[in-house]
């Protein structure tokens, strides 16, 4: 392994990484993965995943962590950053035949310390409803393959409800389940519902209720991933097809829609407010877009290749003391959670839609993206960049003479964008959290913004589109779904709109870290109040403690190598 040190060449391995609010450490003891652990033989390109939920048993580490590794299935006490975890005592492992777990989600409706409901999904189409901690088997759906044969991409519990779930698979269509029906013992007959633009709405024909309730079928290819807005109410969709296509769920119309510069679209996050939506995939790009607006706000470049997973950090935005005070009175600020000097006062369980009349007292929206070149990127949107109006090019942004001077940009940049780049005076406490800032200068506190050589950009996208193109498979699905989905804009007539603008059409945002962090390719990124997560294909679950989240003292030296028994953890062997 390369040297980890932050000090090291650009391509090591970082244990550590500088943000302007602090340092963010790996913490040894807290990494999770398989515990008898092999090396990576990439016989499977089934992603890791990670999972979260919290008990609230009233014991010191009350969340939980779910993590799959290849045919492996594991659950665990999730002790954060301060304490190590024992490999050796899962609460639950279980080991599948003939399929690979692929994605999982917590119900977050029905939590007992005694019970959870997990969601499973698998290559081969079936789903799984398991009670890790009881460890029962649960229940089985689509189990012999009838109402769709092709790998699970993504599953989620349908928000506010206690017993729906939605998944999407790579036929390019979304099942709407209800855990407490069956599915049939031949396969589903379905009737039209509802149509639209590049979408159908079909329901599911029988004289008895059964599963699935409804089938959706969304775009060209395969669905890579689906996400649900904080407000609840909306859906954002992005597939192979390259487009990101946001529905109204309860209506189930579509609202608005942008395309990738080229290329599918992989991964989808709503802003924590539902007003920005950010999405990446194989054009290399982190693309943010405008719910409001429906236009694409700015790109950023930083990765050298496919992104997979996109995030953002409530915990690390900034937000305006006059908003954030007039929000309050709205609110109540019994809803809000009070950060060190401010500067957090979020809102999660409001569920509040966005709305063209009310300004947002979020003043800087902080998100990160992981993907197959092993690196984890930061970014930072300001107001600035939210408000610049869209074709202005970028040739014409002014960049003031001296700021550039104030702090030293991310080692990952090339030293010509070093000298191009707006950077940032604010002064941090040096804690988890950002204190609260004035807004009036925010255009030059933390304006990312960097002018790029439009023929050298264009040259490597170029060649990236081939590669795209080339290497996509086509599936069969998909054209049999073309006599009841309408066909897709031509994605060149989109090319130069607010739905797909040209570079030199859009703020270009350079990410304010960009640090190699793993051997294999990401596959995971969560932000928690206390750490930031990530995941990589060989199975490895690391932790990042927060500037002011630091270790006891000692716990450094006491690390040790794990050994496990034969007979410790129960194995699940199913075969389907």
């Amino acid at each position: 392994m390369a040297s980890q040190s932050e000090g090291g060449g650009k391509d090591d391995i970082k244990t550590h990484f500088v943000t302007r609010e602090g340092t963010y450490k790996l913490m040894p003891l807290s990494e999770y993965s398989k515990p008898t652990r092999v090396p990576y033989n990439g016989q499977t390109n089934t992603p890791s995943r990670v999972s979260f939920i919290n008990v609230n048993d009233g014991s010191p580490s009350p969340d939980r962590i779910c993590f799959n590794v290849g045919r492996e299935l594991y659950f665990y006490v999730y002790k954060g950053v301060k304490k190590a975890a024992d490999l050796t005592k899962p609460i639950d492992k279980r080991l599948y035949k003939g399929t690979f777990p692929t994605c999982h989600d917590f119900n977050r409706m029905i939590i007992s310390s005694e019970s959870v409901r997990l969601l499973v999904g698998f290559t081969a189409g079936q789903l799984q409803l398991i009670d890790p901690i009881k460890k029962e088997l649960g229940k089985l759906y689509n189990e012999e393959r009838l109402i769709d044969k092709t790998k699970v991409t993504c599953i989620k519990w349908i928000p506010g409800s206690t017993n729906q779930f939605i998944v999407s698979h790579s036929s390019g269509q979304m099942y709407i389940y209800n855990e407490e029906l069956p599915c049939g013992p031949t396969p589903p007959h379905y009737q039209p519902f509802k149509q639209g633009d590049s979408f159908s709405v079909f329901t599911c024909k029988t004289k008895s209720t059964r599963n699935p309730l409804y089938r959706w079928m969304v775009g060209h290819g395969p669905i890579n991933e689906f996400a649900f807005s904080p407000c609840a109410q909306y859906l954002a969709v992005v597939g192979q097809d390259g487009y990101l296509r946001v529905f109204n769920y309860n209506s189930m119309e579509l609202v608005g829609s942008m395309k990738s510069y080229f290329g599918g679209l992989l991964c989808v996050c709503w802003s924590p407010d539902s007003k920005y939506i950010v999405v990446g995939g194989e054009d290399d790009l982190v693309t943010v877009w405008s719910f409001i607006e429906k236009r694409v706000v700015c790109r950023g470049q930083g990765h050298r290749s496919w992104i997979g997973v996109v995030a953002f950090d409530p915990y690390t935005s900034v937000f305006s003391e006059e908003e954030s005070d007039s929000s309050d009175k709205k609110t109540g600020s019994g809803n809000h959670e009070n950060v060190v000097n401010g500067s957090l006062q979020s809102n999660r369980n409001s569920l509040e839609c966005p709305s063209t009349s009310s300004s947002s007292n979020i003043t800087t929206y902080r998100f990160g993206s992981v993907g197959q070149d092993t690196m984890l990127c930061l970014w930072d949107i300001t107001e600035d960049i939210i408000k610049q109006p869209y074709g202005r090019s970028r040739t014409s942004i002014l960049v003031t003479p001296n700021a550039s001077h104030t702090l030293p940009r991310c080692n990952s940049l090339p030293q010509s964008q070093k000298s191009n780049s707006v950077a940032s005076d604010l002064s941090l406490d040096g804690n988890a959290h950002p204190v609260t800032n004035h807004t009036s200068s925010l255009s030059t506190k933390f304006a990312t913004l960097t002018l790029a050589d439009r023929k050298e950009s264009q040259e490597r996208k170029e060649h990236k589109r081939n590669f795209s193109l080339a290497s996509r498979s086509v599936d069969k699905n998909s054209i049999l779904r073309s006599n009841h989905v309408k066909p897709v804009d031509d994605s060149i007539k989109l090319l130069g709109t607010s739905a797909c603008p040209r570079l030199e059409e859009s703020p270009i945002l350079e990410p304010l870290v960009c640090k190699r962090i793993a051997s294999e390719r990401l596959t995971e990124l969560i932000f928690r109040e206390e750490c930031i997560v990530t995941a990589c294909q060989e199975g490895l679950v690391y932790t990042w403690a927060r500037p002011g989240w630091t270790c006891p003292q000692g716990y450094a030296n006491t690390m040790q190598h794990t050994v496990v028994s034969p007979q410790v953890g129960e194995v699940y062997q199913m075969q389907f």
